[in-house]
């Protein structure tokens, strides 16, 4: 069964494009920012606003931009995406399948990729270099392909969301007051971009591609009957504020990008329209709340836009256009969820409320194709956004810009000198003439659409089916407070890769078995960089879970962990050095499929293709599960597709095709069930966040598998994971455990190590954030951790009577004292797994402190926890067994704490 493919440029040879380079790309949007090399693609031309709101916008654009602005300088100095040697790529290919193959499997796998380097592999490598000297990235066409090409919904499939936190001043934690806030200050990060006054990001001094700001607002998802288009109208001025599942709208911005809204003003509109969405009740409301159709499947949205914009003496096709190109979409829920499980949910797909057979839940109050922000009723906010031109890193900059103008906005209220975000901001609207304000409209206005049959009855539909939608998948959240990047650093890991070894422990502590697994690696350092792909899972990686899960002495888990930890971190360079296999293998494969579509179409009109054949109906274009942030594509019910996890190239049918008089075959190496493998991912995963966010995540990526978004903070780690029920309350309980356990272990491993005078270094790492004066306490211990009989100076001696309070250790083992445990016993007289007289992890669970109790083996099966009990046990009875032929060292015990009395007893600091 073949399938057409829609793409939004027109086809053309393959032989073209390779023989000559493109040098003058089509892009129909009215401007480009200065200095951004232009993708190479076709948009449709900018949405034209309603004539009666929008007339001045279009006509009164800038004639000249500043000059000399900063956001894009860096541009023309980026270097162009490189594409890797293809002996290199099968190398990485061959290593990420390794540990999820069988030895059989891998040995096909080998023979397979083998022989694609010595039949097509050069060839279309050759090929796919000179294709990319015409392009300003190899990868770029064929990513907006995929992503454009997608019909099943959006929401829950591609749109992540971003959980901000809380507003710091409990007064502004109301719904229209936050509102109000993030929209001022999102004004002025509209400013600063489209004035190029937006500092470019930099990593570690290396600046970044800015060219997604530039498509961040004013831009739209539009389905077509020849597929999606991203259509953007860059001198747009207004918003659009969702209330109730109505549409409301009002200018925000003059013709030189500054605001003409005070935040006050702002309020105030936004107040009036809560009024107003509330004069309908909501089970009216939502009979008609049109935005739930842009959950619908593409294909079904564009018959729906026509049916909206095919009456000429409806309004509709203007209220559209006010829509599309809105510089973003604000939605204001009625609800207050509680949870951060409930609160993500809201963000990511709304609530589903049934009400006397009415849907009255907020997923009715979104409009999935654009920018949102979302305020609840309570002042929790967030961001969805539509992901097919900006990456959660460009979104992530304006998320955590505008939260931390809010404050600094706030701030100068208080003191005027305090500091601002921007290197210049808008005139104060309360003191400029009116007149200066251009043709503009700052009073709301209701969007009125005419409701016909058959809109009435496509919005009963789309809301059920997006219940459903809803209804399959779950949500959990994990805010693990125990430890976050400090400590883990401190212990010498990389934050990020041992994150991800916990995901690996704890999926294989609940099935036994390691699953393929994702992570995507930003490769904005080179022009209109995206990401490359990270196989966690490595032969490092099932050797620590296998180690762990194990009756292992604790050093070696924590050797292995390091060892998989290492290699996570090699492999995450060379990614981010866009040296992984992923991004260069699904090139090639394009590249093969063109050439049979060009091939068929010159042999005959007959069998002419505008898309490529399939056997179960799937489409080339469409993104395999390895996209941006992982994002979820599994087909929904009723579509004849492929999910998201599997891999687009195993359902291509050989091509027919005549070149040369020999049918061609799929290369070998995605013919290969070794191609499927990897592109099947259960879990998919993604590091995405800094403190002004909660939580962030996205939908998962098919029915077997989890989506996990994570925030590693300094003292925290926020887990965001969602699965179509496949016990993730369970996942994410395991999931805690294990970062409990795993603490425990280095605990147990840094005391020992402190108390063998710092072995590998441990006990000399400094615990970030606390003051060096501590060190003036620690002076009194020597190598062998044990105090020196210093006498205080004179001077000094009031000071040094009393007893220290100071807790537990959390630095562990930075050389200072050990903490007790039994009636005063140290922990650091009794020899680690290193010393050789604690001979299993279980015997370890002997020398935990008060708060490593049985609690650390919650995740441990049964059998595990009676031996860890019998050894507790043993450990009692053999003290009271051997009482009275210790009494000379209780003596001697009690000699030397009496000795120590005049200056206090030291304890470790405690956790905070």
């Amino acid at each position: 069964m073949t399938t057409e493919v829609r793409t939004f440029t027109p086809p053309r040879a393959f032989g073209d494009a390779i023989s000559q380079p493109v040098t003058t790309p089509v892009i129909t949007t009215s401007t480009t920012p200065r200095s951004v090399p232009d993708l190479q693609i076709t948009l449709k031309p900018a949405i034209s606003p309603s004539p009666k709101a929008r007339q001045n916008s279009m006509a009164s654009t800038p004639e000249e931009k500043p000059k000399g602005g900063v956001t894009f300088s860096h541009q023309d100095k980026l270097p162009k995406l490189p594409i890797p040697e293809l002996e290199s790529t099968c190398q990485r290919y061959l290593s990420s399948l390794k540990p999820l193959q069988t030895h059989r499997e891998h040995a096909e796998t080998r023979r397979a990729v083998q022989e694609f380097l010595q039949t097509d592999g050069p060839e279309l490598h050759e090929k796919l270099k000179k294709y990319a000297e015409g392009q300003t990235s190899y990868i770029e066409q064929f990513w907006y392909d995929s992503y454009l090409n997608y019909d099943n919904p959006v929401v829950l499939n591609l749109n992540p969301f971003f959980l901000l936190e809380d507003d710091p001043t409990p007064a502004r934690n109301n719904q229209v007051t936050r509102a109000a806030s993030l929209i001022a200050s999102a004004l002025e990060f509209v400013r600063a971009v489209r004035r190029e006054e937006l500092p470019p990001d930099t990593v570690r001094g290396t600046p970044l591609d800015m060219y997604q700001y530039s498509r961040l607002f004013g831009t739209a998802r539009v389905p077509t009957d020849s597929g999606c288009q991203i259509q953007q109208d860059d001198t747009t001025k207004h918003i659009v504020v969702m209330c109730h599942g109505q549409f409301y709208w009002f200018d925000v911005l003059d013709d030189n990008f500054d605001a003409i809204m005070t935040e006050k003003d702002i309020a105030i509109n936004l107040q009036t329209i809560v009024d107003d969405a509330r004069q309908i009740p909501i089970q009216e409301a939502a009979k008609s709340a049109l935005g739930v159709l842009s959950t619908e499947n593409r294909k079904v949205w564009s018959g729906l836009r026509d049916v909206l914009t095919r009456d000429p003496g409806s309004n509709n096709a203007d209220c559209l256009n006010i829509v599309d190109s809105a510089l973003f979409v604000v939605c204001l829920d009625y609800t207050e969820p509680t949870t951060a499980a409930a609160l993500s949910q809201n963000m990511l797909c709304g609530t589903s409320e049934i009400e006397k057979g009415v849907q009255i839940g907020t997923c009715t109050n979104r409009w999935y194709d654009k920018l949102q922000i979302i305020v609840c009723k309570n002042g929790s906010a967030g961001i969805n956004f539509e992901h097919t031109g900006v990456d959660g890193h460009t979104v992530l900059r304006f998320a955590s810009d505008i939260y931390t103008d809010t404050i600094l906005r706030f701030a100068r209220s208080i003191n005027g000198k305090a500091p601002s975000m921007w290197a210049s901001t808008s005139p104060d609207p309360s003191k400029r003439d009116p007149e200066s304000f251009g043709d503009v409209s700052t009073t709301p206005h209701k969007l009125e659409w005419d409701m016909g049959p058959e809109l009435s009855v496509a919005v009963r539909f789309a809301e059920t089916r997006l219940a459903d939608l809803i209804r399959q998948n779950e949500f959990e959240c994990l805010d693990f407070h125990g430890y976050g990047k400090n400590f883990i650093t401190s212990m010498g890991f990389s934050p990020d890769a041992f994150v991800q070894m916990a995901f690996q422990a704890a999926y294989y502590g609940l099935y036994g078995r390691v699953e393929c697994t994702y992570e995507p690696a930003m490769t904005k350092m080179f022009l209109h960089g995206r990401t490359e792909a990270i196989r966690t899972v490595s032969d490092d990686s099932v050797d620590f879970v296998q180690t762990f899960w194990a009756d292992a002495p604790g050093d070696a888990k924590i050797d292995a962990l390091r060892k998989a930890c290492q290699a996570h971190v090699n492999k995450t360079r060379d990614c981010a050095k866009a040296q992984g296999c992923d991004r260069h293998l699904y090139a090639m494969l394009c590249l093969w499929q063109r050439m049979q579509d060009d091939d068929a179409a010159s042999t005959t009109s007959s069998n002419s293709m505008n898309g490529y054949s399939f056997e179960d109906g799937s489409v080339i274009g469409s993104p395999s599960k390895d996209s941006v942030f992982s994002q979820s594509m599994e087909s929904q019910s009723g579509n004849a597709g492929r999910e998201r996890g599997d891999s687009i190239n195993s359902h291509i049918s050989a091509t027919p095709s005549q070149r040369g008089g020999v049918p061609q075959q799929l290369p070998t190496i995605f013919a290969d069930a070794g191609w499927d493998k990897l592109n099947t991912t259960i879990l998919s995963t993604s590091n995405c966040g800094n403190p002004s966010l909660r939580h962030f995540g996205f939908g998962p990526v098919s029915g077997e598998g989890f989506g996990i978004g994570y925030i590693i903070k300094d003292e925290c780690i926020s887990i965001c994971v969602s699965s179509r029920h496949r016990q993730t309350r369970r996942f994410v309980d395991t999931l805690e455990s294990y970062l409990l356990e795993i603490r425990r272990i280095l605990r147990i491993a840094a005391r020992n190590n402190a108390s063998a005078g710092g072995a590998n270094g441990v006990s000399g790492t400094a615990n970030k954030g606390m003051s060096r004066a501590r060190e003036i306490d620690a002076a009194a211990v020597n190598q062998n951790g044990t105090e020196k009989p210093v006498r205080p100076k004179i001077g000094n001696r009031i000071k040094s009577r009393g007893r220290l309070i100071t807790g537990q250790s959390s630095g562990l083992g930075q050389g200072g004292p050990t903490s007790t445990f039994n009636g005063g016993s140290s922990i650091g007289n009794i020899k680690g797994t290193g010393g050789g007289s604690v001979s299993s992890a279980m015997e370890e669970s002997m020398v935990m402190s008060e708060d490593d109790e049985i609690g650390g083996y919650g995740f441990f099966d049964a059998g595990m926890l009676q031996q860890a009990l019998k050894a507790r046990q043993q450990g009692h009875y053999h003290h009271s067994h051997n009482h009275d032929s210790s009494s000379d060292d209780r003596s001697n015990q009690s000699r030397q704490r009496r000795s120590r009395r005049d200056v206090g007893k030291k304890l470790p600091l405690i956790d905070y």
